[in-house]
């Protein structure tokens, strides 16, 4: 949940059995409005900070572990994510989502 400012908070389904397997869901969460979005296993987490500046509150099912770390493309044209950016605004990313794998390279769950 975010407890200062704005995000657009996206899942992508993972799971190749899914019948959902490779589409989104964007919600948008902010410290006015205390909702939070549940990402269950087998899913790709990412999100857009909206406003200046954002503090996200996570809460995990088990401690982080970095080695099992995966990074999905930010915006594969396969999963057509509709990031909330301007036309031609590109988001300030970190070196690991610059080197994220499209959908069809990245590992998914069975």
């Amino acid at each position: 949940r975010v407890i200062i400012g704005e995000v657009f908070d996206v899942a992508v389904d993972l799971r190749r059995s899914s019948p959902t397997f490779g589409q989104w869901v964007g919600e948008l969460l902010s410290a006015d409005t205390p909702r939070m979005m549940w990402i269950p296993a087998g899913f790709a987490h990412g999100f857009l900070v909206l406003s200046e500046w954002a503090e996200v509150l996570y809460k995990t099912t088990d401690f982080y572990a970095p080695q099992w770390e995966r990074t999905l493309l930010w915006n594969d044209p396969a999963i057509g994510i509709r990031w909330l950016l301007q036309p031609g605004e590109e988001p300030r990313l970190s070196e690991k989502d610059r080197r994220g794998l499209p959908l069809a390279q990245c590992e998914t769950y069975p």
